[in-house]
């Protein structure tokens, strides 16, 4: 297959031209030549935009993003890490859930009044106390271009 210019690339993997030489100036993706002004690509960056799309899902920023490929180009994935960013998931959904469950359960709550209510007071003394700011730092940001 042939080289691909900046806007055939953008095209297909839906990452705007901007994003693409973001992700160059960064060392993600390099291109390979120009065709007037355009930049071209050799067909494999559209995979490794996936991954690098695959692992901004997951919540990697780009830093541990470049770092999952080798000097060549290829993939060089540290299960460490994916087991790492797993266990930071499964903190982030455990919050997630209690605090889901709490919303649902003061929305239905008998109470008279919230101010009433022990569960209400409890995520009350919880946000108060910066609990719920510190784990809403903690979760994963999500994907944008850059």
């Amino acid at each position: 297959m042939r080289d691909l210019d900046i806007t055939e690339v953008a095209k297909r993997s839906g990452v705007p031209a901007s994003t693409l030489r973001f992700y160059e100036e960064k060392g993600l993706i390099a291109s390979v030549g120009r065709r007037g002004l355009r930049r071209l690509f050799e067909p494999d960056v559209l995979e490794r935009l996936a991954m690098i799309a695959l692992g901004r899902s997951a919540g990697f920023s780009l830093e541990e993003i470049a770092r999952m490929f080798a000097p060549d180009g290829r993939p060089r994935i540290d299960r460490r890490m994916l087991e790492a960013k797993a266990e930071e998931l499964d903190r982030t959904i455990r919050e997630l859930t209690a605090m889901r469950d709490g919303l649902r359960h003061a929305a239905a709550c008998p109470a008279p009044s919230h101010m009433e209510c022990p569960t209400f007071r409890r995520i009350l003394r919880a946000a108060a106390s910066g609990a719920l700011e510190a784990r809403r730092k903690r979760a994963p940001r999500p994907p944008g271009n850059g």
